[in-house]
């Protein structure tokens, strides 16, 4: 699904790292401010694993409060450009994307893709723009493995990394990716993952509700939802409208090739290879990654030899708190990017 704030790049005969090759490659992204003449003020921005590259720009944005003229990602200086990573179902090429050999949705066919391939499809976008090195990575979530690859394997293209609520190594294993196949699989239509066109008939529709409210209660938005509308029963359903308009963008054979590619992501054992300073950001309710994880990454980030800060988000809202309390860590990434990323 292609939001209509989002823009495409387009190439061809894109190879992955694990064999075989996309003989059409999409992305979708947005941007939010302008390059400037020497194009050295772009901040890469990464979404999470069921989010979008809609970032800012209007209320919907996942990070409008920290984009903007004046916020901590200031557009007055920068040029921030989210990226509908490859997988997933924001108009970047994904299992819902038309296999030009058979003429119809890749679906279960679609290779399997590695973190690797997700940002270097990102650096040919860039080097479309004509950006030599960017002022930041910044990412969230899932996000974070991106940032944390992109100061592994392009250390010398950019000037800053902030990964935020992540780590730089993959939490679960291959029993993450069956959990996913086995709740799908109950599904009446799932026909192996052969569902486009049917997708409510299916049953496929109301698992991904499911999988959705599921996925929103473990980030904490629950109790955000519950302090807004001020009881559990209009949480509930607030919970439940949310998985309803989601379910009808994304595609479950994302939710399961991008887990696959999440599992085999470690960018823990070359951290050495980082040369940008690091801002690395947690809550300390996040149950996804929780703040237990500060200090063992803190000091191999450290024994590395890489210049690292850490901030702990204090919230109630979990793996959402960079997002809901954005405004106590805003000023910490606002001090950050003015003392590393602008020149």
């Amino acid at each position: 699904m292609l939001l209509s704030t989002s823009k495409i790049f387009k190439s061809q005969k894109f190879t992955l790292e694990l064999g075989g090759a996309l003989p059409d490659l999409a992305l979708a992204y947005e941007t939010y401010g302008d390059l400037n003449a020497a194009q050295g003020n772009a901040i890469l921005l990464n979404h999470g694993y069921t989010s979008s590259p809609h970032a800012a720009g209007d209320a919907k944005g996942w990070w409008h409060n920290l984009i903007g003229p004046g916020r901590a990602m200031d557009t007055d200086k920068y040029c921030v450009i989210c990226v509908n990573m490859i997988g997933s179902a924001y108009g970047s090429t994904g299992p819902g994307s038309i296999d030009p050999a058979t003429g119809k949705p890749y679906g279960p066919d679609f290779p399997d893709i590695t973190t690797g391939d997700m940002v270097r499809a990102q650096s040919l976008l860039l080097d479309d723009m004509g950006i030599d090195q960017l002022a930041a990575v910044v990412g969230f979530s899932f996000g974070g493995y991106l940032t944390f690859k992109w100061g592994v394997t392009y250390p010398d293209r950019m000037r800053a990394l902030a990964p935020v609520a992540t780590w730089n190594k993959s939490r679960g294993g291959p029993e993450t990716v069956t959990a996913i196949e086995d709740r799908f699989s109950q599904c009446t239509g799932w026909n192996g993952g052969n569902y486009y066109g049917d997708e409510k008939g299916s049953g496929v529709f109301d698992m991904l509700t499911n999988v959705r409210v599921d996925t929103l209660r473990s980030y904490g938005i629950g109790r955000l939802l519950e302090d807004q509308l001020g009881s559990a029963e209009a949480a509930t359903r607030g919970l439940e409208k949310l998985g309803r308009q989601w379910a009808g963008e994304f595609d479950a054979n994302s939710l399961i090739i991008l887990r696959k590619a999440a599992i085999l992501f470690d960018a823990w054992d070359n951290a050495a290879n980082i040369k940008a300073p690091v801002l690395y950001v947690l809550s300390n309710t996040d149950s996804r990654f929780p703040p237990n994880l500060a200090e063992p990454t803190m000091a191999h980030l450290k024994a590395s030899g890489v210049d690292a800060t850490y901030v702990e988000i204090d919230s109630p809202y979990g793996h959402r708190a960079p997002s809901e309390d954005w405004e106590k860590w805003a000023p910490d990434l606002t001090m950050f990017l003015n003392k590393h990323a602008t020149v």
